[in-house]
C-alpha cells in the first residue's frame, strides 16, 4: 500500500471513528411528574385508576417498589436527585433555596451529560417552581444544567387568572392559595391547551430536532400538583360516589409523635366527606390527564425510531397524602409521603419486565445514568442501581433515608424562637421503617410492614423489637440528629 492510500484511509478512520461513537451512546428521557402518589397507578396496584401509559413503559421497564424521595418537598428532593447529593449535604431543606449557594461546585446529571457529549434540554418543571405562581418561568432553575430550556405556560394559568379554580383558602395570598391548599377545575377545552399539554408537544418537537444525536432530554410536568386541573372528560372518568375515602382510626393522631403530624392544615382538617371525594376525584384526573401527556412523549419515541437507543426514567419528586393517617399532600415521613414510584428502560438490560423488591433512592440515579451511558459522574452521593436492572433480585442492602424538616430555620445564633427548627429522619429497610424526630427527643416511631402496611401500630418502645430498633438507629445520620 503507498503512503498516500495508508493516509488517506488513516484520515478517513479518524474521522468515522467519533462517529460510530456518537452512534453508539445510549440517549436518555428523563420524565418527572410533580406530587405523584404510587397509590393512584395501575401498575402500582391500583385497578381503578387509569394510567395505561406509565403501566405500559412499567411492564416494558424495570418496575422499583420500594423506591424513595430523600425529602418530600419539591425543591430539596429535586436538587437532591438532580445532583446525586442528599439534603444534608446540599443543605436545602424548603422551597426558596437554589442549591448552588450553598454548594456552587456541584455537578448536575445535566452538567455529566453535557461533559459526555450529549445535548442536553429540558422543558417544564425540573429543579423547583412554586406551582402555579411560577409556571412559565425559569424558577429556581439551574442554568448550567441546561443548553436549552423551554418554560411553556397553558390556559391553567389564565384560568387561574379569571378566578375560575376552586380552593380550600380563597382568602390566602400567593402561593398558598392555590399551590400549598387543595384546589381543582374541571377545565374547558383539550388537552394541548394545558401547561401539561405543551410541555409534552415541546419536548416532541426537542426530540425530533435531536435525534440525530446524542441527547438527555428532561421532561417536567406539572400535574398532579395542586391546584389539580384537567380537561372535564378526566374528570367524569371518577364519579365521586364511587370513590373511597381512607379510613384513619380514632385518635390515630393523639397516638403518635406531634411533628409526625407537623404538615397537617386546619382546612384540610374541616373538609367534609363529599369535599374529600372531590379532592380525590380531581386528583385521580390530574394523574390521569399528565399520564396522557407521558404517552403522546413515548409515542414520539417510536415514531422517531428512537425507542430502541433511548434510556426512559419516570420518577415523581416524592410521595403524597390523599386522606391516609388524615393528611393530604407531603412533608410527612409516612410511607405515602416518603415512597416514589420510579420505572427505568433500557433496552439493553436483563431485568426489563420485572419488578425490584430493593429499597433504591431518588440521589441513585445520577451514579446509575452515568454508568449506564459510560459516563464520569462527579462524586455523588448515591449508589448506581445497574446491578438491579440487570437482576432485580440481586444483592442489595442499602436502606433509604428520607428527612423532614420542622420548625422555621433561623440564621447561625440567632435564638430559635417560638417555633424551633429541627429535622425528622425515617430509615427504611424492606420490612420496617424507623423514624426519629429532633434526635429522638421529640419521638419516634417504627413501622413493621409485614403485619402492618397501614402504619397503624407504632412499635419503637415495643421491647420485643428493641433489636430492630437499635439496628436501624445506627443507620440513621449521627445517630438520628
Amino acid at each position: 500500500m503507498s503512503h498516500f492510500r495508508f493516509a488517506a484511509v488513516i484520515c478517513i478512520l479518524l474521522t468515522t471513528i467519533p462517529d460510530l461513537a456518537a452512534a453508539e451512546k445510549m440517549n436518555v428521557l428523563f420524565v418527572v411528574s410533580d406530587d405523584l402518589t404510587n397509590n393512584t397507578l395501575g401498575c402500582y396496584g391500583n385497578a381503578a385508576n387509569k394510567s395505561p401509559n406509565i403501566d405500559k413503559l412499567a411492564a416494558k421497564g424495570v418496575k422499583f417498589e420500594r423506591a424513595y424521595c430523600q425529602f418530600p418537598l419539591c425543591n430539596p428532593s429535586r436538587a437532591s436527585f438532580l445532583t446525586g447529593l442528599r439534603p444534608d449535604t446540599l443543605k436545602v431543606y424548603e422551597n426558596s433555596t437554589q442549591f448552588r449557594k450553598n454548594v456552587p461546585d456541584a455537578q448536575s446529571v445535566g452538567q455529566t451529560f453535557q461533559k459526555g457529549g450529549y445535548f442536553v434540554g429540558r422543558v417544564g418543571k425540573l429543579y423547583h417552581y412554586g406551582v402555579p405562581g411560577q409556571i412559565g418561568t425559569d424558577g429556581l432553575d439551574d442554568k448550567p444544567s441546561w443548553q436549552s430550556a423551554i418554560n411553556p405556560k397553558g390556559r391553567d394559568k389564565d384560568d387561574e387568572d379569571k378566578d375560575l379554580i376552586f380552593t380550600l383558602t380563597p382568602n390566602a395570598k400567593g402561593s398558598a392559595r392555590f399551590g400549598g391548599s387543595l384546589s381543582w377545575l374541571a377545565a374547558e377545552g383539550t388537552d394541548d391547551e394545558q401547561t401539561d399539554g405543551k410541555i409534552a408537544a415541546e419536548v416532541v418537537k426537542m426530540l425530533e430536532t435531536n435525534k440525530d444525536k446524542p441527547f438527555f432530554i428532561a421532561c417536567g410536568f406539572f400535574r398532579p400538583h395542586t391546584p389539580y386541573v384537567a380537561p372535564k372528560k378526566y374528570f367524569e372518568m371518577y364519579p365521586t360516589d364511587k370513590l373511597k375515602l381512607p379510613e384513619v382510626p380514632e385518635n390515630h393522631r393523639e397516638n403518635l409523635p406531634a411533628p409526625a403530624f407537623g404538615s397537617a392544615k386546619a382546612e384540610q382538617d374541616k373538609m367534609t366527606d363529599a369535599q374529600r371525594r372531590q379532592a380525590l376525584q380531581a386528583y385521580y384526573a390530574s394523574t390521569t390527564f399528565m399520564d396522557a401527556q407521558v404517552g403522546l412523549v413515548l409515542e414520539s419515541l417510536e415514531k422517531l425510531k428512537l425507542a430502541d437507543k433511548t434510556i426512559v426514567v419516570f420518577i415523581s419528586d416524592h410521595g403524597y397524602h390523599l386522606g391516609e393517617h388524615g393528611l393530604w399532600q407531603k412533608m410527612s415521613l409516612f410511607e405515602n409521603s416518603c415512597r416514589v414510584p420510579l420505572v427505568i428502560y433500557d433496552p439493553r438490560t436483563k431485568g426489563n419486565g420485572k419488578s425490584c423488591a430493593r429499597t433504591v433512592e431518588l440521589v441513585d440515579l445520577h451514579a446509575t445514568l452515568a454508568e449506564m451511558c459510560g459516563l464520569d459522574a462527579s462524586k455523588t452521593n448515591g449508589s448506581s442501581l445497574k446491578p438491579l436492572l440487570d437482576d432485580p433480585t440481586a444483592k442489595w442492602e442499602k436502606p433509604a433515608l428520607t428527612q423532614v424538616s420542622r420548625g422555621t430555620p433561623t440564621a447561625t445564633g440567632a435564638p430559635a424562637g417560638k417555633n424551633p427548627f429541627f429535622m425528622g429522619y425515617s430509615m427504611r429497610d424492606e420490612r420496617y421503617r424507623y423514624t426519629e424526630w429532633d434526635g429522638g427527643k421529640k419521638g419516634s416511631q417504627l413501622y413493621d410492614y409485614d403485619t402492618d402496611p397501614g402504619e397503624l401500630k407504632n412499635l419503637a418502645q415495643d421491647p420485643k423489637f428493641a433489636d430492630v430498633v437499635k439496628r436501624m438507629k445506627a443507620l440513621l445520620p449521627q445517630g438520628g440528629k
